[in-house]
């Protein structure tokens, strides 16, 4: 009947509306997952070539550093210091495995020693040689009254100088963060290839007070030098991070075996003792730039703005080797289309320098108290074309990249003639620093540290460059177990001349 069909859909339709419920939240619920905010949607994160979420580049060191100790609160409790008390034969046997280890891998592999990733064994240090400094700096860093003896800000200073932390953020990462391919962290000592001593020296230098400083110094040389891997090659293998020329001053002459990773080389013995350091062993790592990053576009928008000749921005009178910038200041103060300025700390210095940078043509960087400054960063990073004045100046990464293509080099004699500089670049052809630019565009990246590191940044480049040492440090290394008593002076690196660029020299 159609009355009782009727009565019977009315039966039937909570059922159905349940059903088409229940069918409409499973719908919603699927999309709100598949639309919901995830790691990928969030600008802070990017993902990596295996579609693990992680953190977008951060090249701000304060930035950086803030992220990575909220995400590591707790560090894992040291367990490589217990290697200090077993027996005095470790350090053999230690070299049993490193054997049989490298056997296995020369059989297996045609390209070794000279394939990648290079694999590095991370000391874990206890945490007054890390965590413990890197909170220092942290808590403190607002504190930009904090100046040195000749006046530079001392946290800025530590900024510029961190390549420590950015290299150890990088290999202690989750893998499935990381992006770089030519270098892997390794849990097993014998597995290593180098290994990585992760001591901020620069932050202890700076921020503790100076017998404290010397104590905690004292402290880490034991530390290190106690471990069987040490032992085993007097530390060829080791890595130690000084790129502050008086970090870790007191103590580094007993690990001058290390390959020390410095800002340059400075061959007047001001800050280095003769046979200390030298391109075969050790390697330059450029600074952090101090100002912010003008990218290709960038370069193209600020490209008629660019109405100054020649630029200049920082402490104008320096020691040793940077006695050349007062020399510089007295020829060119004045001149028609050059901005010569004393620099400034805090973000008014900074900001003062980045416009004058985007301004300018081309950017002055003389020496600094050593031969390099961090005045040709800030430059390359502006797009600004560094015009280098330091005659002893050994740059990053030079075994890569080709300077030639984005700086000019002028000699100290030279510079320092009346009328010769501003003659010199007012004679290069406007197609040239085209081309110049067009290259700083592209170089820009192999100086940008990030967290986390990305290929081709100078992270990347300190272990290609790594690649090519290998060879030779295990050559020493094998060198110096196997030699007797008997045997010819070996040649350390006292007996090395000084790096010298000087045509006519070997």
């Amino acid at each position: 009947m159609p009355g009782a069909g009727k009565q019977m859909t009315r039966s039937k339709s909570p059922v159905l509306l349940l059903l088409l419920a229940l069918l409409a939240l499973s719908l919603v619920f699927f999309l709100f997952s598949f639309h919901s905010p995830s790691p990928s949607d969030d600008p802070t994160t990017l993902l990596h070539p295996n579609h693990q979420p992680i953190y977008k580049p951060e090249t701000s060191f304060v930035a950086s550093l803030d992220r990575f100790l909220l995400a590591h609160k707790s560090p894992r409790r040291d367990d490589t210091v217990l290697l200090t008390t077993l027996p005095q034969h470790q350090p053999n046997h230690l070299d049993d495995l490193i054997f049989q280890t490298h056997t296995q891998r020369l059989y297996a592999d045609p390209y070794y020693p000279l394939s990648l990733p290079i694999r590095v064994y991370v000391y874990d240090m206890p945490t007054k040689f890390t965590y413990d400094l890197l909170w220092l700096f942290r808590n403190s860093y607002r504190q930009t009254s904090n100046l040195t003896s000749n006046g530079s800000p001392v946290h800025r200073l530590i900024e510029q100088h961190s390549i420590d932390y950015w290299l150890w953020a990088d290999l202690i990462a989750p893998e499935s963060e990381r992006l770089l391919k030519s270098v892997v962290r390794v849990h097993r000592q014998e597995e290593a290839d180098l290994f990585y001593i992760p001591f901020f020296t620069t932050i202890s230098f700076f921020l503790l007070e100076k017998q404290q400083c010397k104590a905690l110094y004292r402290e880490a040389l034991k530390w290190v030098t106690d471990q069987p891997a040490w032992n085993r090659s007097q530390g060829r293998d080791h890595i130690l991070p000084v790129h502050h020329p008086w970090s870790f001053k007191s103590v580094r002459r007993f690990m001058k075996n290390a390959i020390w990773l410095l800002p340059d080389m400075d061959s007047t013995g001001n800050w280095y003792k003769s046979g200390q350091v030298f391109l075969e062993k050790d390697l330059i790592l450029p600074y952090v730039p101090n100002v912010d990053f003008c990218d290709s576009r960038c370069i193209s928008e600020t490209q008629s703005k660019r109405t100054t000749l020649l630029f200049f921005r920082g402490r104008l009178k320096r020691n040793a080797g940077g006695k050349i910038r007062s020399k510089l200041v007295a020829e060119l103060s004045g001149a028609e289309g050059v901005a010569i300025e004393e620099g400034t700390a805090g973000e008014g210095g900074k900001a003062a320098a980045q416009e004058g940078m985007r301004k300018s043509v081309f950017c002055l960087s003389p020496a600094g108290d050593t031969p390099s400054s961090a005045r040709l960063f800030d430059a390359i990073v502006s797009g600004c074309i560094p015009v280098i004045v330091s005659d002893e100046l050994e740059l990053p990464f030079e075994g890569i990249l080709d300077y030639r293509k984005i700086a000019l080099f002028v000699s100290s004699s030279d510079a320092v003639q009346t009328g010769w500089l501003l003659t010199f670049l007012r004679n290069i052809r406007p197609a040239q620093i085209e081309e110049i630019r067009q290259n700083l565009a592209k170089y820009s990246r192999h100086f940008l540290y990030s967290s986390p590191a990305q290929p081709l940044g100078p992270e990347d480049l300190v272990w290609r460059m790594m690649a090519g040492k290998l060879v030779n440090i295990k050559l020493h290394t094998r060198r110096s177990q196997r030699v007797v008593k008997e045997s010819r002076n070996i040649c350390m690196c006292e007996c090395k001349r000084a790096n010298s660029t000087t045509s006519g020299h070997l």
